[in-house]
């Protein structure tokens, strides 16, 4: 069923700064329209980047780096906001509000220069629910395409902006759901449609938008039973993926206790599995031919890996392995090969067999974690929220080829363009490359 849209949902931006004259713009404007990535370096369109695996085609990276070497530029970013930087051709988008959660921003730096092209104020909130300092109103990283940046904020609201203009397109702000200790679930695009999970305290859907208009495709309110009317165990922070599942498109979705699949097109379930847990955050992982889900906080399992190709419960059919050592309940999953890497939020990192879960190796890399990690130019990535980063090499042994430092540390996950990575702290952006000479 289409729900109407909220009209004029979203107020003219009063805060509104174009750091660049009409012609620029237009001549920015034409090259946002072209779908290929600029100097032949991938576009990262959303959480994860292209394949929503947290994989880059990227080489020539950095493996070392600090405050005085490597840094192109550095740019602060107001207020807090812990979604990751989206790309596309010379744009560099993310979000950030004030502490409180009165006030929600778009933002958009010029990806050669640094210079801030827009920052926009899309809403005003009057009495925003509760949000633990750990939490930001600003966690759902954006979206991009060619001309559209589509910006979440959970409940608060969801608006598609022109990319050239800053100018609202449409938004949404009539899907309730009680967050309850504030949002986190990022919203993808596929086939038109722009998918988002709302998992709250006391409503728990997934909904469909057509992303040219912003209304309402489908919305499927989840099907679980979680054992409980307490709505703080109901919660997660999941962001959805879809998969190609023997041809078939899937939607896979992780909730508090239950990971559902869901046909894209119509948002019937296709199956689902019962895991326990609750608040769980990270994105789905699909390879060597299993979907792989954290669970989160408690419940029976913490890392599962599902055969999807069933239909129906396939809780008692099709889970191939569990984990329960050292899972993180935050940050995301990485499959490179036949091994999967992880690391907990007490940072100890893990690689385990991706066919059956058994323990390659596990190393304590110190701080604490909640970006997820990345593979990138034959790398593996990680970034803590105290302001280290270790680079290691990928495979059966623990290699660690470099350990850097920022200033701030990380609660937002990396992004990565040509031969840049843009690194979102607590406090600046960083664009960080192999610079002449160092």
């Amino acid at each position: 069923m289409s729900l109407p849209i909220e009209q004029a949902c979203c107020r003219q931006p009063l805060r509104l700064r174009v750091f660049a004259n009409f012609w620029l713009v237009c001549a920015l404007a034409a090259l946002m329209g072209n779908a290929e990535v600029v100097g032949g370096a991938e576009n990262w369109p959303e959480f994860r980047g292209p394949t929503g695996d947290g994989h880059s085609d990227a080489t020539g990276l950095p493996v070392r780096w600090s405050e005085t070497e490597n840094v192109r530029w550095k740019v602060a970013i107001h207020d807090k906001g812990w979604s990751s930087p989206v790309i596309w051709g010379d744009q560099v988008w993310f979000t950030t509000a004030t502490a409180d959660g009165k006030q929600m921003f778009a933002m958009c730096v010029d990806r050669t220069s640094g210079k801030i092209l827009h920052d926009i104020k899309l809403f005003d909130i009057a009495k925003p629910g509760f949000c633990p300092p750990f939490n930001s109103y600003a966690s759902p990283t954006p979206v991009i395409e060619a001309g559209r940046v589509y910006i979440h904020f959970g409940s608060y609201g969801t608006a598609c902006l022109d990319t050239a203009t800053g100018q609202t397109i449409w938004c949404r702000r009539d899907l309730p759901c009680d967050h309850w200790r504030a949002p986190g679930s990022s919203p993808i695009l596929y086939d038109d449609k722009l998918f988002i999970n709302y998992d709250g305290y006391d409503l728990q859907s997934v909904v469909a938008l057509d992303k040219t208009t912003g209304r309402t495709v489908w919305k499927q309110a989840r099907d679980i039973d979680y054992g409980t009317d307490n709505g703080d165990l109901k919660k997660a922070f999941c962001t959805p993926s879809v998969v190609n599942v023997n041809g078939k498109a899937e939607l896979i979705s992780p909730s508090a206790v239950a990971t559902i699949a869901y046909d894209p097109s119509t948002g019937k379930e296709l199956w689902k599995v019962y895991h326990g847990g609750m608040n769980a955050a990270a994105r789905p992982l699909l390879g060597q031919g299993l979907v792989f889900v954290t669970t989160g906080d408690g419940g029976k399992f913490r890392l599962l890996a599902v055969r999807p190709d069933g239909s129906g419960d396939l809780t008692k059919t099709n889970i191939v392995w569990t984990q329960n050592r050292s899972v993180p309940s935050r940050s995301s999953l990485l499959l490179a090969g036949d091994l999967l890497y992880m690391v907990n939020e007490t940072g100890v990192a893990s690689c385990l067999e991706a066919r059956n879960g058994h323990t390659v190796w596990q190393k304590r890399l110190g701080g604490e974690y909640s970006a997820s990690p990345l593979y990138a130019d034959g790398r593996l990535y990680f970034f803590d929220q105290l302001g280290s980063s270790h680079v290691l090499e990928p495979g059966r042994t623990d290699h660690v080829l470099a350990v850097n430092k920022l200033d701030s540390g990380c609660m937002a996950s990396v992004a990565v363009a040509g031969h840049e990575l843009y690194v979102r702290t607590k406090t600046h952006l960083y664009r960080i490359e192999n610079l002449l000479g160092h």
